[in-house]
């Protein structure tokens, strides 16, 4: 039987898409394989290798009970993370239309730096790529739906910088040693519940109120600002807020496997990231 022209044209068409869709996602890791090679170039020398709970003395009571409830004296000092995640994603900001996700991602701490490397499904077949980088002190940003189409791209501009080293202070609840004073981080105190780290990279400044439960767990965050959209040269902020929970022991240390992330908007908080770690490995000063 002959097939029409119609459907051969059909056919040659759908077979050159698929072609042009594996090449992309190729390109794809072949893009996540670089940076994370870049990342793992731009490391530095970590001092000191060991806690010592001496440089905790005279930290605010919060932080001083954080840090003793997750690391033990002695615990070597983290230089390199890298872990999986599941979970689910709103590209919506007018409703919630939660889409599942899957990711990895790679997190290296002197020079601070990180790569989320995240397929969201969309709908059945229709992925949206996403990497979200800080890289020497550069924040990147790229969205790309089924590897063909760019949906969001931004590089280097302080605002994202700044949004990514954010994001850097605000996860190291899953690589604690990189709150201690010695890599970094000030300290100060708010009250009993809560207190304020900041660390600076650079020309780039970020801060994160951190809450803390009476055990001295790390339980939800808050930043007053980080970059929300950019549109031309038009910028907006807004407060950043999250959760954490589920506290695991892994390493000698003691870490949250869940957490969620959203915008506190005048009306509430709109979250867009819901997510657990199933799997996370570390690589130690020695």
């Amino acid at each position: 039987m002959k097939l029409p022209p119609i459907a051969i044209i059909s056919i040659l068409f759908l077979s050159l898409l698929v072609l042009v869709i594996i090449y992309r996602r190729n390109r794809w890791w072949s893009e996540t394989d670089q940076l994370r090679v870049n990342l793992i170039n731009g490391q530095q020398p970590i001092q000191p290798k060991v806690y010592d709970s001496k440089e905790i003395e005279g930290l605010p009571d919060p932080a001083q009970r954080f840090f003793k409830t997750v690391l033990q004296e002695g615990q070597a000092i983290i230089t390199k993370v890298e872990f999986s995640q599941h979970g689910q994603f709103n590209m919506n900001e007018m409703e919630d239309k939660w889409h599942k996700f899957n990711a990895t991602q790679l997190v290296v701490t002197q020079r601070q730096g990180f790569d989320w490397d995240a397929k969201i499904q969309m709908m059945p077949f229709v992925n949206v790529f996403v990497h979200d980088t800080y890289l020497l002190g550069e924040g990147h940003l790229q969205a790309s739906l089924i590897g063909l189409f760019t949906v969001a791209k931004m590089h280097n501009i302080p605002e994202l910088n700044q949004g990514e080293l954010l994001r850097f202070l605000a996860e190291s609840v899953w690589y604690p040693t990189s709150l201690l004073p010695s890599q970094g981080v000030i300290w100060e105190a708010i009250d009993q519940h809560s207190s304020r780290a900041t660390l600076t990279d650079g020309k780039t400044t970020a801060s994160v109120v951190f809450q803390f439960d009476t055990e001295g767990l790390i339980t939800s965050m808050r930043a007053e600002a980080r970059c929300y959209r950019v549109i031309g040269d038009k910028l907006t902020f807004m407060p950043w807020v999250g959760k954490f929970g589920e506290y695991s022991d892994h390493n000698g240390m003691r870490i949250p496997l869940e957490g969620e992330v959203g915008w506190e908007h005048p009306e509430g908080a709109r979250l867009y990231f819901k997510g657990k770690i199933t799997k996370i490995s570390y690589e130690f000063a020695s």
